[in-house]
């Protein structure tokens, strides 16, 4: 009878310990897309801020597990982002936000594969988007996430190949 206890109570640790890593993640994926995280203390850091006390050491083994990349120009990348982060960093010329609706701009011809590329990267908080020849309107859920994505598209802007 005691050892099944045990069991009940250590199955009930290791779900609070997935939870607790799952939440972290989310943390970490919404860190890497709104900043210019360089190094994994900087990670470290930010989490702290949002309150998660974690070391260096569960950093980098979260950073293996959701195979983030890191970009020659030192800052880390979702693996989901990349061709994103591709497309942006060479083709969108602008970008304007309106509450929960942002307007990009792009080169010619180029609106409905960057629009593709935004729709695959399956952002939570994007309800969807719209592309012309050369401009996207992208619909987020609240004028908070429409602030966020646009803090997004411009770190992905700014990263150059």
């Amino acid at each position: 009878m005691r050892s099944a206890l045990c069991g009940v109570s250590a199955m009930g640790t290791v779900i609070a310990m997935a939870k607790k890593r799952n939440g972290r993640q989310d943390a970490i994926r919404e860190i890497v897309r709104t900043a210019d995280v360089r190094t994994q203390r900087m990670l470290v850091d930010e989490l702290k801020a949002c309150g998660y006390d974690c070391t260096q050491a569960t950093v980098s083994r979260d950073i293996a597990d959701m195979g983030l990349h890191k970009l020659p120009e030192g800052m880390y990348v979702l693996a989901e982002d990349l061709h994103l982060q591709r497309m942006v960093s060479e083709l969108v010329i602008g970008v304007q936000r309106t509450e929960n609706l942002v307007i990009i701009k792009a080169q010619p011809g180029t609106a409905l594969g960057i629009a593709a590329a935004i729709d695959a990267a399956e952002l939570p908080d994007v309800l969807g988007s719209l592309a012309g020849n050369d401009t996207i309107l992208v619909i987020t859920r609240t004028a908070s996430d429409g602030e966020q994505f646009e803090l997004m598209i411009g770190k992905l802007r700014s990263v150059r190949k």
